[in-house]
């Protein structure tokens, strides 16, 4: 069995637990776009860089411990669940920036017809 750095499979573990958070919380039927930060985009990108550095250290081909592997396949499922999610939450960002836009639009709207009811009063 080839060694691997010794924070590796802890790192894997950490990011794993990360990632599966923050699935859970960017998925849409447990978030309302508004409670979305952009820190949570930069959060997930962190994390899958730590991966991938950890993933890059292993040597092509060799054999790694069952826990490491156990690890590496979670990683790619949070990956893969990471793809499934992104172009729906993107679809709801860009339906919350409109509805924003709108109400925006309105409020403008209202102001300026305020003031010039005002003044004809």
């Amino acid at each position: 069995m080839i060694r691997m750095r010794p924070d590796t499979l802890a790192t894997l573990c950490e990011v794993n637990g990360k990632l599966a958070s923050a699935l859970l919380r960017l998925s849409p039927e447990h978030t309302h776009c508004s409670a979305i930060r952009p820190q949570d985009f930069s959060d997930l990108l962190s994390e899958i860089l730590r991966a991938a550095q950890c993933l890059q250290c292993l040597p092509a081909n060799s054999e790694v411990s069952a826990a490491l592997e156990q690890q590496s396949l979670e990683y790619r499922s949070n990956l893969e669940r990471l793809q499934h999610l992104l172009p729906e939450l993107h679809r709801n960002l860009l339906a919350e920036k409109s509805r924003l836009e709108n109400a925006q639009t309105n409020l403008t709207s209202a102001a300026a017809w305020a003031r010039t009811s005002q003044k004809t009063f």
